[in-house]
């Protein structure tokens, strides 16, 4: 069992990243750099798609730090991405929510709202093009100037699960999803009126 609280006060971070998972130190805060920034066109939590299957043909880029450049080699070779970002318009955690698809209260870790008590985002995006430090991408329901944490290869022999179970969500109708899941988008992606 890891201890809650720890007595470790080093400033050294090579004994704080050695000393994590020995079953005797636990940090009460982790503190992530970001290894680059998303450009999107989504500048506003409330028309973003709420998952990337809503807007499959947004496009947006990564803009990836330039100490981290050299950990993009033979990342071309792959069609999709994980990219897992600091989601920063977030509001504050609560422990249940009513989900975007659905008008009843749920467990926050049974759903995808990002008012968690660490505001993470997870997408699956499809890589289009690497240039340098910019990864092209599509498919994007990131907000604009998001930080991203980390980027990791979507790889269908070990990622892709067969027959989930979906918990409440194989409860909600199609039609209603797709509805609710489109949003308004910003401005150049609204339909005419």
């Amino acid at each position: 069992m890891v201890d809650d609280k720890s007595d470790w006060n080093s400033s050294d971070e090579e004994s704080f990243f050695t000393n994590q998972g020995d079953g005797k130190f636990s940090a009460d805060q982790i503190y992530y750099k970001p290894i680059g920034y998303v450009h999107s066109p989504y500048k506003d939590p409330d028309t973003t798609p709420i998952q990337p299957v809503f807007d499959e043909d947004s496009e947006g880029t990564i803009e990836i730090l330039e100490q981290y450049e050299p950990g993009l080699k033979d990342l071309d070779g792959f069609s999709h991405l994980f990219v897992f970002y600091y989601l920063h318009k977030a509001s504050p955690a609560r422990m249940t929510v009513k989900p975007f698809l659905q008008d009843v209260e749920r467990g926050i870790f049974a759903t995808r709202a990002p008012c968690r008590p660490n505001p993470i985002g997870l997408s699956i995006v499809k890589l289009k093009e690497v240039r340098g430090r910019i990864l092209d991408i599509v498919g994007v329901d990131i907000l604009d100037g998001s930080a991203v944490l980390d980027i990791k290869p979507y790889c269908e022999q070990f990622d892709k699960v067969l027959e989930p179970r979906c918990g409440w969500q194989d409860e909600l109708d199609s039609a209603e999803v797709e509805r609710r899941g489109k949003r308004q988008g910003p401005p150049e992606k609204r339909p005419p009126e």
